[in-house]
């Protein structure tokens, strides 16, 4: 049986074109630095992102966790949105692996507030207070909104001027792109010192992340990604789907936005469902429903039973992502599916 999954973005099958590279990609040993389908992506990737050097690595989450394990000591603080995903989705690891605290500006589903941002800062001038060494931001947001290229200038600037760097958290960079109209994402990534951006998130490869930077943070990242368990040995086969990500997938992102809004404005003229359309600019759907608890911890068994993969409800909102995988025709399925559902007693 074949299931819709909406569950995320991160469940996309590899392609063929996919598959084939990987069973004929050349290979060697990372560690030693000598597989060169993993050169060939770093040295791509950097290019693209417009940074001197990028280093391959498992996760979006390990990517972020080498960024900030290269860029702070331990005892320092990072200022962040509240609800990145570096704050609330990584386990704690800004805590566990790299011992820094966090302080969050005044934000709307990530934008940051400059002026909040800047009275965030502080120094090793008093030693009662942690000094802030890195901001970070995130787009696009784990919200599902894409903050505006202005507002990441604005904060780079601040960074900029406090002689402190910038980590972009681009889990879904090329969405963001997409829906800011840009056609190079170095008109992002100049607001930043430093970027990750996933592959396996609606690029449909089946693992990995790339995080870009200076050489010397990159250097500094590899060591961290070693510390953490990510060295790994023949990963060309990995990153011979990654290639293929970066070059061939991100051109088609527009259609999972499209379905999406699709999916979003279907779901809402259902009575009892009311979508979030101030966070729906990828291809993230997050609504509210009037369902009371018995009925919406049957929800994702339903679906299940009606071959359709969802999460339950989680902070009172419920979410489903399109992607690679997800049609037009699914999205039809599912809305149908939701008509019946909410009309159930």
């Amino acid at each position: 049986m074949r299931y819709i999954d909406l569950r995320s973005d991160t469940v996309t099958q590899p392609t063929q074109a996919m598959r084939d590279a990987m069973a004929h990609a050349p290979v060697g040993d990372d560690v030693f630095q000598d597989d060169p389908t993993i050169n060939e992506l770093e040295t791509y990737a950097a290019q693209l992102l417009g940074k001197e050097a990028a280093l391959f690595v498992t996760s979006g989450m390990q990517g972020n966790a080498c960024a900030l394990m290269a860029w702070t000591r331990r005892g320092d603080c990072v200022v962040t949105d509240p609800h990145t995903h570096i704050a609330e989705h990584e386990a704690g690891s800004y805590a566990q692996l790299s011992g820094v605290s966090l302080r969050h500006p005044q934000s709307v589903n990530g934008t940051m507030d400059p002026d909040s941002v800047r009275a965030c800062l502080t120094d090793d001038s008093d030693v009662q207070i942690a000094p802030v060494t890195l901001i970070t931001m995130e787009n696009a947001h784990s919200s599902g909104a894409v903050l505006p290229l202005e507002n990441m200038r604005a904060v780079y600037a601040v960074a900029q001027e406090n002689h402190i760097p910038v980590h972009l958290d681009g889990a879904r960079l090329f969405n963001a792109a997409a829906v800011l109209g840009i056609s190079d994402v170095r008109e992002m990534t100049q607001y930043c010192d430093s970027v990750m951006c996933c592959l396996s998130k609606g690029l449909c490869a089946p693992v990995g992340s790339i995080l870009a930077g200076p050489k010397d943070l990159i250097h500094r990242a590899r060591r961290a990604r070693r510390i953490l368990g990510g060295g790994t040995r023949q990963g060309g086969i990995l990153a011979a789907a990654g290639l293929i990500a970066l070059r061939d997938m991100t051109g088609r992102l527009t259609e999972d936005h499209e379905n999406a809004a699709y999916l979003g404005k279907m779901l809402h003229e259902i009575p009892g469902v009311s979508v979030l359309f101030d966070r729906l600019d990828i291809d993230m759907v997050f609504f509210h429903t009037d369902w009371d608890a018995a009925k919406a911890a049957r929800f994702p068994g339903w679906m299940l039973e009606h071959g359709v993969k969802v999460t339950g409800c989680f902070g009172g909102e419920y979410r489903m992502v399109c992607h690679h995988d997800v049609s037009r025709a699914d999205c039809d399925t599912t809305i149908d599916l939701m008509r019946t559902f909410a009309a159930e007693g």
